[in-house]
């Protein structure tokens, strides 16, 4: 598959954040067509944070494809990109799976309220809830420390730390023995990064926060994993990257190009299919486009 996946120099995109997927030139291939299901997870309701794009996208839609029902929360003006999810999952996905029920939650995870009302409207529409996927997430790229303010330190940890800490918080008060929840790591929080500093800790939090909620959780026998991916064509990365930056993303690393979507959402389905990985629970697994010395 890696053969036929874009490759840079990309197009400047003229995005702006959150970045509206549907604006992208190349669009991130979410529909995974070497991708074969098997109903692994036939019955099973998910949530997932950050659906409406990018790795998200590309999760939902295969989850669907597992048959999964399926809810995702997205920031309000991405309304857009969210109902392009549903549609292709009722048109493309439903008679593959049997499953095409989509459940669209607007709102934003730096808002402990809204995280417990998303979970309370996934188990109100369809009974339960079995997996969670953390995904949401939020960066600005500053050359100094000096460059972060006040407002954005607190934005990047309330986005992506504490939006984790309570969508698990309310997701644990439905989730029963057998459930999951996949948490969205990064590189940046394995090797760190000069220009990322608040996004690099907070991914290096996550991926802590993981193993430590994975041992607390074993007695309920839910498993927690993480996905800590290297650079992925999504939204979230163009929209604050300058031209040139844009241009050459995914350059460095040994592939020579960033991940799709569609390539990284099948580690997603290994963690949260019982038939699959059952025994693992803590584990942070790293995508990155043939470089090992994050591992």
């Amino acid at each position: 598959m890696s053969a036929k996946q874009p490759s840079p120099p990309f197009p400047a995109q003229g995005l702006e954040k959150p970045g509206r997927e549907s604006k992208m030139d190349p669009a991130p291939r979410f529909e995974a067509p070497d991708y074969r299901a098997a109903g692994k997870l036939k019955g099973q309701v998910a949530l997932i944070t950050g659906g409406d794009s990018g790795i998200g996208r590309a999760v939902a839609v295969l989850y669907a494809r597992e048959g999964a029902s399926v809810a995702i929360c997205y920031l309000e003006e991405e309304q857009g990109d969210a109902e392009d999810v549903r549609g292709y999952i009722k048109n493309e996905v439903a008679d593959e799976s049997g499953c095409g029920d989509v459940l669209l939650i607007s709102g934003d995870v730096t808002d402990a309220s809204f995280c417990r009302s998303a979970v309370e409207q996934t188990v109100s529409r369809f009974g339960k809830l079995d997996i969670l996927v953390n995904n949401a997430a939020y960066q600005q790229h500053q050359d100094t420390i000096d460059d972060i303010t006040d407002e954005e330190f607190d934005r990047t940890f309330k986005t992506n730390i504490y939006g984790y800490f309570h969508m698990c918080k309310a997701a644990l008060k439905h989730m029963q023995s057998g459930g999951c929840i996949v948490n969205t790591g990064s590189v940046t929080g394995l090797e760190g990064s000069a220009r990322l500093l608040d996004y690099s800790a907070t991914k290096g939090a996550i991926h802590a926060f993981t193993k430590s909620l994975a041992q607390n959780l074993v007695e309920r026998k839910i498993r927690v994993n993480c996905v800590a991916p290297g650079p992925v064509w999504t939204p979230l990365n163009p929209a604050e990257r300058t031209e040139e930056e844009t241009k050459k993303f995914g350059s460095d690393t040994p592939y020579g190009r960033p991940a799709q979507p569609e390539e990284i959402a099948p580690a997603y389905v290994y963690f949260a299919s019982n038939a699959d990985s059952s025994y693992i629970t803590g584990e942070v697994l790293s995508a990155l486009g043939g470089s090992t010395l994050a591992g």
